[in-house]
């Protein structure tokens, strides 16, 4: 008799555990679900040179893009584009790469981006090449040392003239004359 209720009590406990454990393995597969769809979900304000403002939410798994323009929500479908994003629908069509982005409304323009750049080229007395590109809108930097790997940059705020670092390069400047350093070792000065 003792034995039936120990048997029993044990089938009944496996039966209890295995149902708990199930229960959280679909709990925690829910949770990775919603984490991954809220990575595909991609939200971007830009503001032109007449102060309008444009906000898009882009769903990066569903290929669609939803604006906000002047108070009117605009839903637009993902088209194959050669480079940059396109999207449009049968009034309206968002075209851009970067921050760069234009949006027309039966084929006229009503809204236009452009990041403020500066292209820089600068050489030393040994023959380096130090190329940059400033984006004043964003505060980075792409510099390329004798036409080398891309080197990316951000803004910091200098007593005075430039300063853009990453973890890695350091570039201050002072009108015309630039240093870029890297790990504290100087690469190229002019």
């Amino acid at each position: 008799m003792i034995r039936r209720f120990f048997v029993v009590g044990m089938l009944t406990a496996t039966v209890f555990i295995s149902c708990k454990d199930n229960s959280k393995q679909e709990n925690t597969d829910n949770t990775n679900t919603e984490q991954t769809a809220s990575k595909d979900i991609v939200t971007e304000s830009l503001t032109n040179q007449e102060g309008e403002t444009l906000k898009m939410s882009f769903d990066n798994s569903k290929g669609t893009a939803i604006l906000n323009f002047k108070g009117e929500t605009i839903e637009l479908s993902q088209e194959k584009a050669a480079s940059g994003i396109w999207y449009k629908n049968d009034q309206y069509e968002l075209r851009g790469k970067g921050n760069d982005i234009s949006l027309k409304k039966d084929g006229k323009t009503v809204f236009e981006h452009e990041d403020d750049k500066v292209d820089v080229e600068v050489k030393n007395n040994n023959g380096d090449v130090l190329t940059m590109t400033f984006n004043n809108t964003a505060g980075t930097l792409k510099a390329y040392l004798n036409g080398g790997e891309q080197i990316d940059l951000e803004q910091k705020k200098a007593a005075s003239g430039i300063w853009y670092e990453n973890d890695q390069y350091e570039l201050r400047g002072k009108g015309d004359s630039y240093i870029l350093k890297k790990e504290g070792e100087t690469l190229f000065e002019n």
